[in-house]
């Protein structure tokens, strides 16, 4: 709740001081509260909360087609939810994200601040060292996507923040280490996160109706073993 109040319009001031997402039940967790994903306007098909097996058994399996990838396939980074101010989707994320608030200066000009990366449980205190990581990479949805995508649906999948999962705010170091890789290549280096990790994949696909492969999906069946309580509950895109 509190991440959308602020993307609908981010003040050019200091912001108040946000949860830590990190320590406490999220809209990314699963265990203690389901993974889930709030579509916009137009979608369909609110699911109640899957176990992580079930979730993953509504995954349509297909095998991965690289050919003809070009990451500008997917424009990013738009002008993010409030087109009057000057923050695109990726400070807006930033912003959201935040576990102390940065200062806002022109331009979304960032100083100050933390956050907490949950990919390798690491406190950042410089905006500049983040990346705002698409939890699918772009090159992992051009893999899935099961018909061509036009080009504004790959649009709003890269800029997609009406849900709280698609994109995330994480260290530099560990979006580069993961780069377009998928469960079967790599997992977080904070094993705490692996059962939200799975249950937020598995949910962002089945929200954008993509494929997974089959090296993908024992990955994911096997993260499903040692995380019995995690369920996914996700809304398809419009």
């Amino acid at each position: 709740m509190i991440k959308n109040l602020l993307r609908r319009g981010l003040p050019a001031v200091a912001l108040c001081a946000l949860p830590l997402l990190a320590s406490a039940p999220t809209a990314h967790s699963a265990s203690t509260a389901p993974a889930r994903a709030t579509a916009p306007a137009g979608s369909v098909s609110l699911r109640a909360p899957l176990p992580l097996y079930e979730a993953i058994d509504r995954l349509p399996v297909a095998p991965e087609h690289r050919d003809g990838y070009r990451r500008d396939l997917y424009k990013h980074w738009n002008r993010g939810l409030n087109p009057t101010d000057s923050c695109d989707t990726r400070k807006e994320v930033i912003l959201s994200e935040a576990v102390v608030a940065p200062q806002v200066a022109a331009g979304c000009k960032l100083t100050g601040g933390s956050w907490r990366s949950p990919y390798d449980n690491l406190v950042v205190t410089d905006a500049a060292r983040l990346d705002v990581d698409h939890f699918v990479p772009l090159a992992e949805v051009y893999d899935s996507e099961r018909t061509p995508w036009s080009a504004a649906r790959r649009e709003a999948y890269a800029n997609d923040q009406d849900s709280p999962d698609t994109l995330i705010a994480v260290s530099a170091a560990s979006n580069r280490s993961k780069a377009d890789k998928d469960p079967a290549e790599w997992l977080p280096s904070d094993p705490s996160y692996h059962c939200t990790y799975a249950a937020t994949w598995v949910g962002t696909k089945l929200r954008w109706d993509l494929a997974v492969d089959e090296d993908e999906r024992q990955a994911l069946l096997g993260l499903a073993e040692d995380c019995p309580t995690t369920t996914v509950v996700y809304e398809t895109a419009g």
